[in-house]
């Protein structure tokens, strides 16, 4: 399996299985609090912003802190994507923008859909970009090596060509380390992207950020700030509590890149939880009660695997090693 396939944030938890700081905060509010269709008590209802601000932390470079008492089962806030992409598996299963699980019936099986006139009116302009195009060679070669990331770089790419975002607009987010190995292996996927581009007769100055450079440095960031969309969808009595709030893999419908949720820190036992009950939009809900200045983090990973498990995954896929409180006690 390709080193670039391994690993992307989930949205595990382990009490949910058994076992220049100004312009981090104007980005911060980018996210919103809306109202939560469970019930849970939002900011939005008192028509404030999200109650947290994002600031560099002692150890762990930025994070995100509480600025006032957060209880235990509160939507924090919710967040956008600034990219998603459908998994192929769930390419015709699910809305082409929005990741929500589709009504198959009418659907031609080859086809991509939407789930409503707004989705179709939102990706017009990257659609338009990415009808033009043949995508064959390229989306075969990411379903033989279980890739998914260059998924989303194809995505973004028809995006800044249409005009909806720049190229720079991930350049905030932290960039994984990627060894020579890795580095090899993206070329093949940047060489297909681009060719897919120019046998489609794209000009030059259409696609002149498309740089090798740009390619890598974007999958560096992409891989360890994407998150797995894992759509809960069905009765949602049970998400009250936060008592089922974990997803198993196979729920999972697409991967998506946002800007606040990506400034979340990790911790093996984590006080927030993120989770799609409909679609793309993320839910941040608190776990646990939360003081002010408390600092918000969420599990990268499943929580439920070992100590050995854990850290293993989080330095390779993340490239730290944890040192979270249930780490040090050996749990």
């Amino acid at each position: 399996m390709s080193l670039l396939s391994r690993y992307g944030r989930s949205a595990c938890s382990r009490s949910r299985k058994l076992r220049g700081p100004s312009t981090l905060l104007r980005l911060a509010f980018l996210s919103t609090a809306s109202p939560d269709p469970l019930g849970a008590p939002s900011p939005a209802r008192l028509g404030g912003p999200p109650p947290i601000r994002v600031g560099l932390t002692e150890s762990a470079g930025r994070g995100v802190f509480a600025t006032r008492r957060i209880g235990s089962g509160e939507l924090i806030h919710t967040a956008e994507p600034v990219v998603s992409h459908p998994s192929l598996r769930s390419l015709h299963a699910v809305c082409y923008s929005c990741l929500r699980k589709l009504n198959s019936a009418g659907s031609p099986a080859h086809a991509v859909s939407f789930c409503s006139d707004d989705c179709r009116a939102r990706s017009q302009a990257f659609y338009e970009v990415e009808t033009r195009v043949d995508w064959s060679s390229h989306d075969a070669y990411c379903r033989t090596q279980g890739l998914k990331y260059p998924l989303l770089v194809k995505r973004l790419a028809c995006m800044v060509m249409s005009g909806a975002t720049s190229s720079n607009c991930l350049d905030i987010l932290q960039p994984a380390y990627l060894s020579p190995e890795m580095i090899s292996e993206m070329e093949e996927g940047f060489r297909l992207l681009k060719c897919a581009f120019t046998d489609a007769h794209v000009k030059d100055e259409q696609i002149a950020f498309l740089t090798k450079q740009w390619y890598t440095t974007l999958l560096a960031r992409i891989r360890i700030n994407a998150f797995r969309v894992e759509v809960v969808g069905g009765s949602f009595e049970d998400l009250l509590s936060m008592a089922a709030a974990s997803v198993e893999a196979e729920a999972a419908v697409g991967n998506a890149v946002y800007m606040l949720p990506s400034f979340y820190n990790h911790d093996c036992d984590p006080n927030t939880h993120i989770i799609w009950l409909e679609d793309a939009v993320a839910r941040l809900k608190a776990l646990r009660d939360i003081e002010p200045g408390e600092e918000l983090r969420i599990c990268y990973i499943d929580a439920s695997l070992d100590w050995d498990a854990r850290q293993n995954i989080l330095s390779q896929g993340f490239g730290f090693r944890c040192d979270c409180p249930r780490c040090l006690s050996g749990d």
